[in-house]
């Protein structure tokens, strides 16, 4: 009676997007030597990658986002059109809301920092091939923040203008004459940001400017006091 053979399992099909030598070598050499993974590509720059994606099956993507011909979100959302079921990860120096943000919208279930010292590429790899999200505890902590302030103000009475916390201290800060660029820096985040809360904040009072906004906001009581106190 012959023996049943066990079932071969296929390798996972890896691709790399990282213009510096050293790493991509590195990882290279991480991902070649666990069997259950294997290499299919390695590319230094956007262009060759997405020509790549065009007809090269992929089961994990792992992409830096600085590249010389364009960023690591345009090889995301190729990969993504090209290979919907394909696992993505971005490993980068960059930890900026607009950034962690668009790699998500685009695409990527992991992001990962190199300046978090030694990565275990192979274990991040084989967690989100599994259905994991390998993410960096700081960007963890942007994304958690990010939703947090999603979260709106609630309101005591019907019809009152609903706004978020972080919306709230946007407004707070544009009342007592803060710049764009000023609000950015004092919270940490991209001017791009700041400039999409202020958006929003124009649409839920149905203004178009700074000063209609400040207005509307001290007739519904929107405004804290602290805020528009003269800067130090």
């Amino acid at each position: 009676m012959m023996m049943a053979q066990p079932a071969v399992r296929k390798p996972i099909n890896v691709v790399i997007v990282e213009d510096d030598n050293v790493t991509r070598k590195v990882f290279s050499a991480a991902i070649e030597s666990e069997p259950a993974l294997r290499l299919v590509g390695a590319f230094d720059s956007v262009r060759p990658a997405l020509e790549w994606l065009k007809s090269t099956p992929v089961d994990l993507l792992l992409t830096d986002l600085g590249l010389p011909d364009g960023s690591g979100i345009e090889v995301i959302r190729a990969c993504v059109g090209h290979w919907p079921r394909c696992g993505i990860m971005v490993i980068t120096m960059s930890s900026d809301d607009a950034s962690v943000l668009a790699c998500i919208e685009a695409g990527a279930a992991g992001y990962v920092l190199k300046e978090a010292g030694r990565v275990d590429i192979v274990r991040a790899l084989m967690e989100l091939h599994s259905g994991g999200s390998p993410i960096s505890p700081v960007i963890a902590r942007k994304v958690l923040s990010q939703l947090r302030d999603a979260i709106p103000t609630f309101a005591e009475e019907d019809g009152r203008v609903l706004l978020t916390p972080r919306e709230t201290t946007v407004l707070d800060l544009i009342a007592r004459g803060d710049s764009y660029g000023g609000v950015a820096r004092m919270l940490s985040v991209s001017v791009g940001t700041v400039q999409t809360h202020a958006k929003n904040i124009y649409a839920k009072l149905a203004v178009h400017s700074r000063g209609e906004a400040v207005f509307e906001a001290q007739r519904r009581g929107l405004l804290r006091m602290t805020a528009l106190k003269a800067r130090p």
